[in-house]
């Protein structure tokens, strides 16, 4: 017979728990058994002894069991889906999913909200009006059974594994947020659960990245990696740069016509970069050989599957975008090259403006965020517009610009050779 508060002494000693215990434990927690207090002091062990791989696999397994796990087998073609541990800038989802779904794989894609400086997907896709999240499981087969459409983002369902709704909240609370089993646990359990065949990870690491650290990113990586192909999803992950943020706007209105210039053929280089790379690594899992995603952006695929997407999610892909109703344009007060832009800087400045929010439930501006013209390799000169600031709420102006104060560094000398974004693949189980 087992009890919380063995397993918590237990855990809090360094012994690994079985997978009896951790069953028990999450079955128990998800029936309110086990107290949040119980749960809580159980996450803040986990915290400071870790887990072994045994331990994340088991307690990944128990929080898919605990809801339902969805199945898009009967749908004929590979399905696949990409996670990204997000950053500034991030806006990759947005073309990516129409995109593979282009080249003939189907894209259930399950997102989330914005929390402090780094956007939610779905944040910027609610900026187009009329268009839905929540979708129920019919609505979803629907969407991807359409070869014309094969792509869905929308968020996760209650169902989908509620223990580790509960458990989020509560490490949200917690100060056990950072804990990299807890982590991949969190993020592999809805994955799974998810139905998908394959999974591709895009970890960031620097320093607008939840890791600011290379090796904190490749454990979590590694770990995910593991957990995935243990569930039988095959599962790589690439470690991408988030120091410089992507793109040239941070924002959810801002971020959307942004992806629509790179389905559109054109779009910042390195979001037009790591969108093919994605996607090549996406159908590369899905087992799709001979299509070249670039020529999808090029004859127009790729923005003809986002129209239907978008239409099928209830939004109107022609409808004007909102815009912010008040500007203010930030320029350089010296001659050089941009030498960096700090990613966490432009976010927080972005979340400050109203496109993000502190607590989940906040109401989030669709118009506000930041526009950077000068990214790190181009030359600027005194009064050269470094960025636009957009917002409904001006007085917020003066917080953005203290958060941009020292975000870029320009010095003089050559410009660089922009590097690329991919820093490491993994695609190897460790053990």
């Amino acid at each position: 017979m087992h009890d919380a508060a063995s397993i918590i002494a237990a855990k809090r000693d360094g012994r690994e728990l079985s997978g009896a215990e951790i069953d028990w434990v999450v079955e128990s927690f998800t029936r309110g058994v086990v107290a949040d207090e119980q749960m809580s002091a159980l996450a803040m062990a986990i915290y400071f002894r870790g887990m072994t791989r045994a331990e994340v696999s088991c307690w990944t397994t128990a929080m898919i069991s605990s809801g339902r796990r969805m199945d898009f087998t009967h749908l004929g073609r590979p399905t696949v889906d990409k996670h990204s541990t997000g950053g500034v800038g991030d806006k990759i989802t947005l073309p990516l999913a129409p995109l593979v779904a282009a080249c003939g794989a189907a894209v259930p894609q399950l997102s989330g909200r914005g929390l402090g400086h780094t956007g939610g997907t779905l944040d910027k896709l609610e900026s187009i009006p009329g268009w839905r999240a929540d979708l129920d499981t019919t609505e979803m087969v629907e969407i991807l059974s359409d070869r014309a459409v094969g792509a869905v983002v929308c968020a996760a369902g209650a169902d989908l594994a509620p223990a580790d709704r509960r458990l989020y909240a509560l490490r949200d609370v917690t100060g056990t947020v950072e804990s990299i089993p807890l982590i991949a646990s969190s993020i592999m359990s809805k994955k799974i659960a998810e139905g998908t065949g394959a999974l591709v990870l895009d970890v960031k690491v620097g320093s607008g990245a939840f890791m600011k650290k290379f090796d904190d990113a490749r454990e979590l990586a590694q770990t995910m990696v593991d957990l995935g192909n243990d569930a039988g999803v095959a599962t790589t992950a690439l470690l991408t740069a988030m120091d410089a943020p992507l793109g040239r706007t941070a924002g959810n209105a801002l971020e959307v016509r942004e992806s629509l210039d790179v389905l559109a053929g054109g779009g910042p280089s390195d979001v037009v970069e790591l969108t093919l790379v994605l996607a090549r690594e996406m159908l590369n899992a899905a087992g799709i050989d001979g299509i070249d995603p670039a020529d999808k952006l090029r004859d127009g695929s790729a923005m003809d599957h986002w129209r239907k997407m978008i239409g099928a999610q209830g939004g109107d892909p022609e409808a004007p975008l909102p815009q912010a109703r008040h500007t203010e344009v930030l320029v350089s007060e010296s001659d050089g090259v941009v030498c960096g832009l700090d990613a966490m800087a432009v976010g927080v400045a972005a979340w400050r403006l109203g496109a993000g929010r502190t607590r989940q439930g906040d109401s989030v501006q669709a118009g506000a965020g930041v526009e950077w013209h000068a990214k790190p390799g181009q030359e600027v000169s005194a009064g050269t517009p470094l960025a636009t600031l957009h917002t409904d709420t001006p007085e917020q102006f003066a917080a953005a610009k203290a958060a941009l104060t020292d975000a870029w560094t320009i010095s003089e000398g050559a410009a660089s050779a922009n590097q690329s974004l991919v820093i490491e693949r993994i695609d190897i189980p460790s053990g």
